[in-house]
């Protein structure tokens, strides 16, 4: 049997895609999804991979972010705990505290977009994290991007993903 978990060429188009979209967004003049959209774009015009592959490995980077974005939800609502108004002095709450907070929101409106596209499943390709087996809770610790495989307890294939 083939262990296809670290598919070369679909994890590299990944890395591929996640890579280009960080770059666009360091170069700040674009937005997640417009970066993406172009990271993908650039894929597709480069030939080396279907059309089909891309918009799968542009999935998978929306899916994993969304995640992330759930997680900054709840990092969102302790933000919003420690940093009221009352607790802060006057001079220090004003910028920072609507920087921290507008960021935090933008965090917590990314995640619930994405609730509904955050099931991870065997075969599918993803970043580095703990997946949690749906069914019977066993954890598989991913070290390096890779393929998905089944739940080595109950060989089932449906995940949540955690960091």
């Amino acid at each position: 049997m083939t262990d296809n978990s670290h598919d070369p060429k679909e994890v590299g188009l990944y890395e591929k895609i996640a890579e280009r979209t960080a770059e666009l967004l360091d170069e700040g003049k674009k937005t997640f999804d417009e970066a993406l959209k172009k990271a993908r774009e650039e894929a597709n015009k480069a030939g080396d991979y279907t059309r089909e592959q891309v918009d799968k490995a542009s999935d998978y980077i929306k899916r994993d972010l969304s995640e992330i974005g759930k997680q900054a939800d709840k990092a969102k609502q302790t933000l919003k705990e420690v940093v009221e108004p009352q607790r802060v002095a006057v001079g220090m709450q004003s910028i920072f505290t609507r920087i921290l907070i507008g960021a935090a929101d933008t965090l917590g409106d990314w995640a619930k977009k994405a609730e509904s596209s955050l099931e991870y499943k065997t075969g599918e390709v993803t970043s580095p994290g703990t997946l949690t087996c749906k069914d019977c809770g066993a954890e598989m610790n991913l070290k390096t991007t890779g393929r998905i495989p089944p739940c080595p307890k109950c060989h089932k294939t449906v995940f949540r993903k955690s960091y």
